[in-house]
């Protein structure tokens, strides 16, 4: 047995977020915890490595077996050091755990033998890349250099080093385009074949039929049907797995397209970081009310070119124009007119302040409203994108998420900008909460004339919103 779990529960101020939880996993078993954003999987993924958010109270029992445990968290980017190069980070990662090692070689029965000296720390940071599909190029970058599902990659290599017995991945294929979602899930077989256990929280089904031996469902902070993997996914019991299950987006019906002038141009834009090229003569344009959705392998450039658009990032040459004119290099300015709803929500946050005040900053810094019109105004939006008040009023750190991202979409909205950009918003949510963000977000397209420049890599997502398609390559 790797781990076993009796009566857990978390409490944050007096709201029980996960009530009498107990689970048992045994060595190369793989637990996928699946339900809605807002339905404990984070709390509870945490609890069982000893952690938790500021302000919730654990109590119950988690016994693990010895060894390193490890922990690859939905939004990578508030795990990584932002002013540290991914390689080097990786490298410090593989000299204590070599260290460790040597430290265990030195008892009496010499049960382990560490690996010593810069050059095979350096070889199991190579390893752990390969591993993690993380091309070694990418370890001279910084985070903020990154796409989302590069990142992702980078904390994946970090839990791979720890050479662990129990790993804890939430949502781990966020981000990722079919051909490396499909290479870590192999990753994550070889892993189980070698005897390591896997508690994955997920909304990916895809990915939870293909790695998992059974399957428990929570919804509202309580496990309501569990059992193996194929029973709970193809005959579900209870009512909220079917409806959990059943959710499909369907495409959305189309209208053929006018000779409408562009709003939003693109135009032979080159961009990189350092000497890396990224894109290169990369155009585009959307007319207002448009969605084109920009897809491509993860670090194809899609998460730059929007930075460009939002003025995140500088390009090297080329022209980024609105209704016919370059648009304001100052960021204020610029986020009048351009919003970006990022794919990391949690990292876009305050952590001190409530949601809903930051939510309703942004009336009052971009379009001058008065503080109580402002409120007023995030209430509605908060609760248009599905937050209430109660939750909305609490901090980032309580929410799951899933409420933020939906959060994030209410604060972009609230700036009533003609461009909005989306990158990969819908790929931590689940399919319930997934659907009627795609419906607010087509419903405002056409209330409002809104632009939409989708990042995604579901075809699904895609089929629903977008007009057109840009399909970028590495370059």
């Amino acid at each position: 047995m790797i781990l076993k779990v009796s009566g857990l529960r978390a409490e944050a101020g007096g709201r029980a977020l996960v009530s009498g939880v107990s689970l048992e996993l045994a060595a190369g078993e793989v637990l996928a915890l699946v339900g809605a954003s807002g339905s404990g999987k984070t709390t509870t993924g945490l609890a069982l490595l000893g952690e938790h958010a500021p302000g919730v109270r654990v109590s119950g029992e988690v016994w693990r077996a010895p060894g390193a445990v490890a922990y690859v968290p939905q939004h990578p980017s508030g795990v990584l050091n932002p002013v540290r190069r991914v390689g080097g980070v990786l490298r410090e990662i593989a000299r204590a755990q070599e260290a460790e090692e040597r430290r265990h070689d030195r008892d009496p029965e010499g049960r382990r033998r560490g690996r010593a000296g810069s050059r095979q720390a350096e070889e199991r940071v190579r390893e752990a890349a390969r591993r993690a599909r993380l091309p070694i190029e990418l370890l001279r970058r910084y985070p903020h250099q990154l796409s989302g599902g590069q990142q992702q990659r980078v904390v994946l290599a970090q839990a791979l080093l720890l050479d662990p017995v129990l790993i804890v991945a939430d949502e781990p294929t966020t981000g990722q385009d079919g051909l490396i979602r499909a290479e870590v899930i192999e990753e994550f077989r070889g892993l189980r074949a070698q005897g390591v256990a896997l508690v994955l929280l997920s909304h990916d089904l895809a990915m939870v039929r293909a790695l998992a031996d059974r399957v428990a469902v929570m919804h509202e902070g309580r496990v309501v049907e569990s059992g193996p993997a194929a029973v709970v996914l193809d005959a579900p019991r209870h009512d909220y797995t079917r409806r959990l299950l059943a959710t499909r987006l369907p495409p959305r019906a189309r209208t053929p397209a006018g000779a409408a002038p562009p709003l939003l141009d693109v135009r032979d834009l080159v961009a990189g970081h350092r000497r890396t090229p990224v894109l290169d003569g990369v155009s585009l344009s959307a007319a207002a009310g448009e969605c084109v959705a920009v897809l491509g392998r993860s670090g194809s450039g899609k998460t730059t070119l929007a930075r460009c658009v939002a003025g995140l990032h500088r390009p090297t040459s080329g022209a980024v124009t609105l209704d016919g004119r370059p648009l304001p290099r100052r960021l204020p300015a610029r986020a009048r007119d351009v919003q970006y709803v990022f794919q990391d929500a949690r990292a876009s946050f305050d952590p001190y302040r409530s949601v809903s005040a930051q939510v309703a900053r942004t009336a009052v810094r971009l379009r001058g409203a008065a503080p109580q019109e402002a409120a007023a105004a995030a209430r509605l939006m908060l609760a248009r994108a599905g937050l209430d008040e109660r939750t909305a009023a609490r901090r980032p750190a309580e929410l799951s998420g899933g409420e933020l991202q939906r959060a994030a979409l209410a604060r972009a909205l609230l700036a009533e900008p003609k461009v909005l950009i989306c990158d990969e918003i819908t790929s931590g949510l689940d399919a319930l909460v997934q659907a009627s963000i795609l419906d607010l977000l087509d419903e405002l397209r056409r209330d409002l004339g809104l632009t939409l420049l989708l990042i995604s890599h579901d075809m699904d997502v895609v089929a629903r919103l977008a007009d057109r398609v840009l399909e970028l390559e590495r370059t």
